[in-house]
């Protein structure tokens, strides 16, 4: 197991504000040796602020590049890999309409947008300016990959530590730990005999590590004088056969992940997680990024895991359609069209989802993806089976969605 991140929040202000610069600089320069002390290896340190439009007073374009710019030079020469800057707020289209530009003049800026209210309604206007998004990002390099450093957010509250995720509230700094443990389960559910001790060896796994992050933590806590947030355990996989997920879950005995049985894998796994006793932050779930998973990616190339496979599985774990490889033709219309499934099941699930998408130019559904990126497995694009939407679900209104209630014994 590794740490993904150490991610530390913040308040910038704007111009960038030196002190608060300083104590991230101080927090990092003592962090990363402690964890490493401890025995974890740390691959990044992410810096993470409150949603940009509360920075700036107008968040349009040109203003949202010289913040972006400034933040990730200052972050990089501390130390910090990549910074985000949250996201655009639901009823705000300009802030929406500002992260293009702010993708195209970036390299290490990851941004956000919310699809939903803090009263937890869905927001269609939001929904298609997040799909603007997407499409206006896709063509910014010719395979597609700045939509790695955009999500669209569905009920996502802040202190995740994992990106594009990542954002922060209030004044007071804190920090947040993100895992890289996949290998815990793939472990626990190879090498058991039966569900229940491979259940158990996954739970005591994750809660005696955590046990040790959280020692550690405390003690910069206190000594920097910023709140801990807890740990994120999305046991995020890496692209190799022994850090997958879907490896994980196919060694429960599913014949192929997509085939029937992966569901009750999903769930399997993500209950397991659930019962472990550790301070938590972010998602804690079970992650399923197609081209961050060697397993995910194959069953897709495959043609055995399709995007409704994907949604299908949040239902029941997980972070929601994470780095989905689409055929660059797939229009604003279609991409909002899943992202309006994917509220509506944050919403009536009551439960935070992202989806990043990736249209890649050029590329229809079926082709191989050519990318260059250690953190990702090549695979092949997946059919977008969507049309534009009509009607009553083109409006401009915030949509409630309770969560279901309880049977009581009716029909």
């Amino acid at each position: 197991m590794k740490i993904r991140s150490i991610t530390y929040f913040l308040d910038t202000g704007w111009p960038l504000e030196p002190q608060a610069l300083a104590r991230a600089d101080a927090f990092l320069k003592a962090a990363r040796p402690a964890f490493e002390s401890a025995g974890y290896e740390v691959q990044t340190a992410r810096l993470a602020t409150i949603p940009f439009p509360l920075i700036l007073s107008r968040p349009d374009p040109e203003a949202l590049v010289a913040l972006a710019q400034a933040l990730e030079q200052a972050a990089g020469e501390l130390g910090y890999n990549y910074v985000s800057l949250g996201p655009a707020l639901p009823n705000d289209a300009g802030a929406f309409a500002a992260i293009p530009a702010a993708l195209a003049a970036t390299q290490n800026a990851f941004f956000s947008g919310l699809l939903t209210t803090p009263g937890k309604e869905v927001y269609l206007p939001a929904v298609r300016a997040a799909a603007q998004v997407m499409h206006q990002a896709a063509p910014l390099s010719p395979d597609g990959f700045a939509n790695l450093r955009f999500a669209a957010l569905a009920n996502v509250p802040p202190g995740s530590p994992f990106f594009p995720a990542a954002y922060h509230v209030g004044v007071s700094p804190s920090f947040a730990i993100a895992t890289e443990a996949a290998d815990l389960a793939v472990q626990a559910f190879s090498e058991s005999g039966s569900l229940i001790q491979a259940r158990g060896v996954l739970q005591s796994a994750m809660e005696q590590h955590a046990a040790a992050l959280s020692a550690v933590a405390a003690v910069l806590a206190g000594k920097f004088d910023a709140g801990f947030g807890g740990i994120d355990f999305s046991l995020a996989p890496f692209p190799s056969q022994a850090l997958s997920l879907g490896a994980a879950m196919e060694s429960l005995g599913v014949p192929g992940l997509g085939r029937h049985g992966s569901l009750a894998a999903a769930a399997i796994l993500a209950d397991t997680m659930d019962r472990a006793q550790f301070a938590r932050a972010g998602f804690s779930g079970l992650m399923l990024p197609v081209l961050e998973d060697a397993v995910l990616a194959q069953r897709a190339a495959e043609g055995l895991l399709t995007v409704t496979d994907l949604l299908l599985y949040s239902a029941v774990c997980g972070t929601g359609l994470d780095t989905v490889p689409l055929p660059g033709e797939s229009t604003p219309e279609q991409l909002a069209a899943l992202l309006l499934d994917l509220a509506a099941l944050s919403c009536r699930l009551e439960k935070p989802l992202t989806a990043r998408l990736m249209p890649i130019p050029g590329k229809r559904a079926g082709d191989p993806t050519g990318f260059d990126f250690a953190f990702f497995a090549n695979s092949r694009v997946l059919a977008l089976r969507a049309a534009p939407l009509s009607g009553l679900l083109t409006g401009d209104e915030a949509i409630e969605l309770r969560r279901r209630a309880g049977m009581n014994g009716g029909r």
